[in-house]
């Protein structure tokens, strides 16, 4: 049985639960972070030191970063499907896989916390609409490249690409903010919805 430690409000987190529900991965998971066990504990520190969910534990192997946690996760018990064995399809996976963790998570990451999660800490509003701005403006990416055609974010299958950006899309659809109107998004976010995955672990219960 694999554990996966992490408060399911976490993006991170969802993004492990939506490709165990993906591969049909039986899972157990533990509530670590923010109101729940404190990742500063050192029974967790000493699985992450970087005192971080999630935390995957597969027997005797332990794992984090969530990214990493997926792609393992789909070479152990689905090659070939959600990460493909192709060199260059592969690629085109990590690619957007990197994009969304480096440039579109920094790109939403202080709007969020200002307008979602009412951080204290983050109430500049001139920051908040630099950040609305980044948000809007690498969603476009994503528009420019659905509207050449392609079904899915790394061609014509669903991936592991699709898990982590479905989910920065959900969150974005969500938030209290402007929106332009990008229809090739809307009819891919309408595609990833009537995946399972996509309706447990993407809605609004987890904004």
């Amino acid at each position: 049985m694999l554990t996966i430690l992490g408060k399911a409000a976490s993006i991170n987190v969802r993004k492990v639960l939506w490709t165990c529900d993906e591969l049909g991965l039986p899972f157990a998971r533990e509530d670590w972070g923010a109101g729940f066990q404190p990742t500063s504990a050192p029974s967790f520190l000493a699985l992450n030191p970087n005192a971080l969910v999630p935390v995957l534990v597969d027997d005797d192997f332990v794992l984090w970063e969530s990214h990493a946690i997926c792609r393992y996760l789909a070479m152990r018990d689905g090659p070939g499907t959600l990460l493909p064995q192709d060199a260059r399809q592969r690629a085109l996976v990590d690619q957007w896989m990197d994009w969304q963790a480096g440039e579109f998570n920094n790109a939403w990451r202080y709007a969020f916390l200002a307008l979602v999660r009412r951080s204290p800490a983050h109430q500049d509003r001139a920051q908040i609409d630099a950040s609305i701005a980044s948000w809007n403006r690498n969603v476009g990416i994503l528009e420019q490249h659905l509207a050449q055609g392609s079904e899915y974010i790394a061609g014509a299958t669903f991936t592991l690409a699709d898990i982590v950006i479905g989910l920065s899309l959900g969150r974005w659809q969500l938030a209290p903010i402007a929106r332009p109107d990008y229809p090739a998004v809307a009819a891919y976010c309408a595609r990833l919805a009537g995946r399972t995955g996509f309706q447990t672990w993407a809605g609004p219960a987890f904004t």
